[in-house]
């Protein structure tokens, strides 16, 4: 054979294995498709849950004092000095933390869109799991700065702890229906193929808006602020599928 003859039969043969390798590629791509998509039978998707309700253990009281000013140098002055003695006082206080809040300056325009004063206000938070410590330290601070608001919520160690137990109950609910479910389908028994488990926490702060108290109003001065919170609603999820069997 000669050379010309030995390539023309080479280009030849080529051209005929070049769809056969075609064809394999194509029954291989088609088998990895019809595998891909092949659900077993008898497959339960389930979503079980459990949720109670946990007393809110931590209060917020916010305290403000207002003031207006002719400049905002003055202003500054006077909300940092009451500020300052409301966070001196609260120090002492055992089991409340008291922190800085909001603080705000603006102006006040009269008609003719010229500056005529200047308004500011200063903010103090106590925060405690101990709701008669914090409010009678809110009563006593009274003089000083107003009572704006009280809030209450779920610290997160009550929440996690409400969290663990219903974890239990959630996952045997879950056990529970997987069992009845594959019986009522005729099933002796299923196996899990996945599960998730998550919680969610309770809802969102109870705010209780506060009147208002009088500094100038001696005797109440040291009135403790009048608190009672509310509940929390703590809930675990437990959702994924099982095999019947």
């Amino acid at each position: 054979m000669t050379r010309k003859s030995a390539l023309v039969w080479a280009l030849a043969a080529g051209a005929c294995a070049a769809p056969v390798a075609l064809a394999l590629t194509s029954v291989a791509a088609n088998a990895q498709t019809v595998v891909q998509q092949y659900q077993p039978a008898g497959v339960l998707s389930l979503n079980a849950q459990a949720s109670t309700d946990v007393p809110q253990d931590v209060v917020d009281i916010t305290l403000f004092y207002e003031q207006e000013a002719s400049d905002p140098s003055s202003l500054t002055g006077t909300l940092n000095q009451h500020a300052d003695q409301a966070l001196q006082k609260a120090k002492g206080v055992s089991g409340v933390t008291a922190r800085t809040g909001s603080f705000s300056i603006y102006p006040s325009t009269d008609r003719d869109g010229r500056i005529s004063a200047w308004r500011g206000r200063t903010e103090v938070v106590l925060e405690s799991h101990d709701f008669a410590a914090a409010s009678k330290l809110a009563g006593q601070l009274s003089s000083i700065m107003q009572v704006g608001n009280v809030q209450f919520s779920l610290s997160p160690e009550a929440e996690r702890a409400a969290g663990q137990k219903l974890t239990g109950q959630a996952i045997a609910s879950f056990k529970q229906q997987a069992t009845a479910a594959a019986q009522a389908f005729g099933y002796s028994g299923y196996t899990i193929r996945e599960v998730n488990v998550g919680h969610s926490g309770g809802v969102p702060p109870r705010p209780v808006m506060m009147m208002s108290m009088r500094s100038d109003v001696s005797a109440k001065a040291a009135a403790p602020v009048p608190v009672e919170g509310g509940t929390s609603t703590v809930t675990v999820n437990v959702s994924g599928s099982v095999q019947m069997k």
